[in-house]
């Protein structure tokens, strides 16, 4: 019955933990979106910024995302 238990848990802490980690993955793949197509778009915001500060940001949140994807799909807890 214990086993039963801690094999429950485990599997509910890992369910969480990859519904976070695919969240995080799309906040960071959509907010790499914008700021690579933000002026396309017509957000003035993003159109005003730096070119290489939103490129590089955008490509830090791009590759963060693809780090949170990778390691939702692969339950390495």
């Amino acid at each position: 019955m214990n086993n039963d238990f801690e094999s429950r848990r485990r599997k509910s802490y890992t369910q969480m933990r990859m519904i976070y980690d695919l969240t995080m993955a799309g906040l960071m793949i959509g907010m790499s979106v914008i700021l690579f197509f933000g002026d396309k778009i017509g957000l003035d915001l993003i159109a005003g910024l730096d070119s290489l500060i939103r490129y590089g940001f955008g490509a830090l949140c791009l590759l963060y995302g693809g780090f949170r994807v990778y390691r939702g799909i692969k339950h390495d807890y």
